[in-house]
């Protein structure tokens, strides 16, 4: 599989009108970790946008195995797409309802800590597709770009009600008499796979995590704020616009948490995991 070439078509539906999912994970070790909820994740919202990943999943496995092989990805990051290739104006037979693009790439260093950009009306909660990762992605980035260029480092999403949502990338969690909250799927955020991971396991690590509607005068009286995503983990929140926040022990607690959870995960897919190391930047798709 890694030697195959990518090959692209101008009737290939979902990569002209961003038809499709996507995915990232983080690979720790040579092991893809929660593999397993991504795929669930990317089935879940598969479903919702007609986009047919039936048969998909054994060459899911078998790629990202040859990816940490090939690119000697033993830390690193890992993209899965899904892209629909039949439908719409450019619709055009085609043997597969599906193809997969999957890529790895270096770390990226987020810093220890996040400055966010308060942005109104960037989610939607109550539209049809809320929640789901699909390629349509261009919104996103544009608010990024104009964060990173006004010195910030994300974008906090409030959606039209004024709630708290997420971030472009990123699941917040404010932490107010020590319970760790983060806002509701129903706000319209994306069920993070490491948001998951809080929500289902911190109990094991003396944490309590919940989902409860949170407002930005929650965050701003909040004891700390933090974000949580596949390549950040889990990262503090030092300001949002102009308020300095509060720092303490609650984000660390978080964080090795997490991190005894990929532990875990990692200890037992290790058999499964290829022997290579490094990291790079090559890609591999499946046509």
């Amino acid at each position: 599989m890694a030697n195959q070439g990518i090959c692209f078509s101008p009737f290939q539906t979902g990569l002209l009108t961003g038809w499709g999912l996507f995915s990232t994970l983080r690979i720790y070790a040579g092991v893809p970790f929660a593999l397993e909820e991504h795929w669930r994740r990317l089935s879940m919202d598969g479903e919702r946008l007609h986009v047919d990943l039936s048969g998909l999943w054994p060459e899911v496995e078998a790629g990202f195995q040859a990816l940490v092989e090939h690119n000697q990805a033993q830390e690193a990051v890992a993209r899965v797409y899904c892209i629909r290739n039949r439908g719409g104006f450019l619709d055009t037979p085609n043997p597969r309802a599906t193809d997969l693009l999957m890529l790895t790439r270096e770390l990226h260093r987020w810093g220890a800590s996040a400055r966010l950009r308060l942005q109104p009306h960037g989610r939607h909660a109550q539209a049809p597709l809320a929640g789901t990762k699909t390629l349509t992605w261009a919104h996103n980035l544009v608010l990024v770009e104009e964060a990173n260029a006004a010195g910030y480092d994300d974008v906090l999403l409030l959606n039209e009600r004024g709630e708290v949502a997420e971030c472009t990338s990123a699941n917040v969690f404010a932490v107010r008499g020590g319970v760790m909250q983060t806002p509701p799927l129903d706000s319209g955020a994306l069920p993070g796979v490491s948001r998951k991971v809080l929500l289902e396991s911190g109990s094991r690590y003396g944490l309590r995590v919940e989902e409860k509607t949170l407002w930005p005068e929650d965050l701003w009286e909040a004891e700390e704020v933090f974000i949580t995503s596949s390549t950040r983990e889990v990262q503090a929140v030092a300001a949002i616009g102009e308020r300095e926040l509060r720092q303490g022990p609650w984000t660390g607690r978080a964080a090795a948490a997490f991190r005894q959870v990929v532990q875990e995960y990692v200890a037992a897919h290790t058999d499964a995991a290829p022997a290579t190391s490094g990291s790079a930047q090559r890609e591999v798709a499946s046509h």
